[in-house]
């Protein structure tokens, strides 16, 4: 090995482009599971927006961000440790873990922290999909869920919405069909809003055989209604709750959620999961988040409020509200797909950004995220002339 400052001598390779080389025609060959996915992503940003329209939105009302904000405190803990981002995060996590198991009562050898809900789903995946594994969930749930699970190769088995929430009796029939060993539901749900009572969850999760994982969503438990949640159980060995700070603690930026189930399934993420990869301010920023509850409470009714508000405006332009127990509200527009689909584009036309559910039944909505009195101003203003341009008018 030549030393520190000693030139190769003679030709030797090259790494410049040659493009009359023969080798130059070929490249390294992707795993067959990976060249044959679609080159696409599950959702298209604000931002991919605002750069194709040159146009900010005016109401960024879309994402299920929540545009209040996370609690000064949580700022303020920010600001004072920003100086400190030249070292690397804590690679285990430790106080997030011993404050989040405090939050719920259990052992912290009961908690993963991961890079938010996202992050944690696609380890769900690599531990529990090969090529061909059936995996169960609802026709319009949450797509980074099924954006994983095949990339793994697995096959989604998409059981379809029954009366505007996710139909648990249907994911448990196609469960035992498939043999599957994973089935995703969230509670509350993305993107109707709906939600199950506590004990029509438990039932579900005891009814579920033994050797199928129940990847139990509760991104929007904090918003839910009192017995929307089952209490806290690490003794089923099938069951994963998910949480983030990413919807009601107003910190979606930072990428940081957990995970509680029990322990011998928490420490098979330790053999898979990127030990740095949930960064410093992340974690300083969720403990910070857990430790002011005072501040999550007003958040939700501030949330709880906008919701109240988001219906009043779909109602007074005759458009139908869902029930909602997230920090977004479905709305049904009337008519079909295609038409919620234009009511969509002409708000967006107008810098108002909104989503909407593509799945068949559901495609009938638009999805209208929590906001300031401000933004939803812009949104009573604005919804009139979307209609009626959506209508031809």
């Amino acid at each position: 090995m030549p030393g520190a400052g000693t030139a190769l001598r003679g030709p030797g390779p090259s790494l410049s482009c040659n493009a009359g080389h023969p080798a130059m025609s070929k490249r390294p060959a992707l795993p067959a599971v990976v060249d044959a996915l679609p080159s696409t992503v599950p959702f298209v940003g604000p931002e991919a927006q605002q750069r194709a329209s040159g146009r900010v939105f005016r109401a960024r009302i879309g994402a299920n961000e929540s545009s209040f904000g996370p609690s000064p405190r949580v700022i303020e803990r920010m600001q004072r440790i920003a100086g400190d981002m030249w070292m690397y995060c804590d690679p285990d996590n430790h106080d997030l873990k011993l404050a989040a198991a405090a939050h719920h009562g259990v052992s912290p050898d009961n908690i993963v922290v991961g890079e938010g809900i996202d992050g944690l789903l696609g380890l769900l995946a690599r531990m529990y999909v090969e090529a061909g594994t059936p995996v169960v969930t609802s026709l319009g749930a949450y797509p980074t869920f099924n954006f994983h699970v095949v990339g793994f190769g697995g096959r989604v088995v998409a059981v379809p919405y029954a009366h505007d929430r996710e139909d648990i009796d249907g994911l448990l029939s196609v469960v035992r069909r498939e043999n599957a060993p994973m089935v995703y539901l969230s509670n509350p749900d993305n993107p109707t809003g709906s939600w199950w009572e506590a004990a029509d969850v438990e039932r579900f999760a005891a009814a579920l055989p033994a050797t199928t994982m129940l990847v139990l969503d509760e991104a929007y438990g904090e918003t839910a209604p009192a017995g929307t949640l089952p209490p806290i159980d690490v003794s089923r060995k099938n069951v994963l709750r998910l949480r983030t700070f990413s919807k009601a603690y107003g910190l979606a930026g930072l990428r940081c959620g957990y995970a509680v189930g029990d322990a011998e399934l928490i420490r098979a993420f330790e053999k898979i999961r990127t030990h740095y990869g949930v960064n410093r301010m992340a974690q300083a920023a969720g403990l910070a988040a857990l430790a002011d509850q005072d501040y999550l409470a007003a958040a939700v009714g501030r949330i709880a409020a906008a919701r109240a508000r988001i219906a009043a405006i779909a109602q007074a332009n005759g458009l139908s509200p869902l029930p909602s127990a997230t920090n977004f509200v479905a709305i049904d527009c009337g008519r079909d797909g295609a038409f919620a689909l234009k009511v969509m584009q002409a708000l967006i036309a107008r810098d108002v950004f909104v989503r909407k559910p593509m799945a068949p039944g559901l495609d009938r909505c638009i999805r209208v995220s929590a906001g300031p009195d401000a933004e939803l101003d812009i949104l009573a203003a604005e919804m009139p002339g979307a209609l009626a341009d959506a209508r031809g008018n």
